[in-house]
This record gives C-alpha cells, sequence and structure tokens, in this order.
C-alpha cells in the first residue's frame, strides 16, 4: 500500500502552493509611486510653511501651522474614504509623513460610528494611535526627568 501524503503536508509543497498563490509584487514601481506621493505631500508642507513664512510668522509657528492643516486634510480625506485609496496607490509614501497618524487615528473611527459617537467614534478613535501616544508622552517625561538629574546646574530654585 502506498500512502498518498498530502503535498501541503512538506515544507517544500506548503512553500511550492504559496509561490502559487501569493502575487509577486511589483517593488520598483511600489517605491516609485510613495517616493514621488510622499515628496508631493512634503512638498505641499513646504509651500505651505513658504506661505507662513511670507505672512511673517517663525520658523516653529509656521511648523506648527503646516502640521495642522497636513493632519486637518488626512483626516478629512480619510472621513472621505479618499485617503485609503491614496495609500493603498502609494503605501509608506502616504503614511510616513504626518499625514498617516491622521489617518491612523480617524480610520478606526470612522469604523465604528455605527456604534455611536461616544462609544464607538471616542472610544475607538485612539485605538491606534493610543499606545503610540502613550508612549511617546511617557518617554518624553521619563528623558525629561533623566535630564533634570543629570543637568543640575542649569535649574536655579527660587
Amino acid at each position: 500500500m502506498g500512502t498518498n501524503k498530502n503535498p501541503l503536508e512538506t515544507k517544500e509543497g506548503y512553500q511550492n502552493y504559496v509561490d502559487q498563490k501569493s502575487p509577486n509584487s511589483p517593488i520598483w514601481k511600489n517605491c516609485f509611486n510613495a517616493f514621488w506621493v510622499g515628496g508631493l505631500i512634503c512638498t505641499i508642507g513646504q509651500i505651505i510653511s513658504n506661505i507662513c513664512k511670507q505672512r511673517g510668522f517663525d520658523i516653529a509657528t509656521s511648523g506648527t501651522i503646516v502640521s495642522i492643516i497636513l493632519i486637518g486634510i488626512a483626516a478629512f480625506l480619510t472621513g472621505l474614504n479618499i485617503f485609503n485609496k491614496i495609500g493603498k496607490f502609494a503605501g509608506a509614501g502616504s503614511l510616513v509623513p504626518i499625514t498617516g497618524f491622521a489617518n491612523s487615528i480617524v480610520s478606526p473611527a470612522m469604523e465604528y460610528k455605527s456604534e455611536g459617537y461616544v462609544m464607538g467614534v471616542g472610544g475607538k478613535m485612539f485605538t491606534v494611535a493610543g499606545p503610540v501616544l502613550v508612549f511617546g508622552i511617557s518617554a518624553s517625561i521619563l528623558i525629561g526627568i533623566i535630564y533634570m538629574i543629570f543637568n543640575t546646574q542649569s535649574i536655579t530654585l527660587v
């Protein structure tokens, strides 16, 4: 009696199956799209920054205004389900800039809006970005305390 082994039971058989079913990713096309879309987002940010500087704002204020505008645009486009299409086309080119942060906050909120504004939108808004915010704030407090301990000559008590 011969044993009829399922080809998926062996490591090589399963790898062949996966290779047949998995489409090859056009890596150069994806890199190019990520590059030019990310560059376009940064160019828009630079244009906004230049306009702010022409209006008399300093560099720090201009950067804040640029961040607020780009986050607002990305959140608005996420709400209209346009940013997700841009993300599928451009990949990391649209997600790495600050626009990806806005998308990570708005997307879960939009997904759960049918559960209501408080428990759905409000409760799910920070499911993705929440841990990042908590870690970022906690790390900055810890680093600030360490800096304060080792840089005591700059602290003057009144």
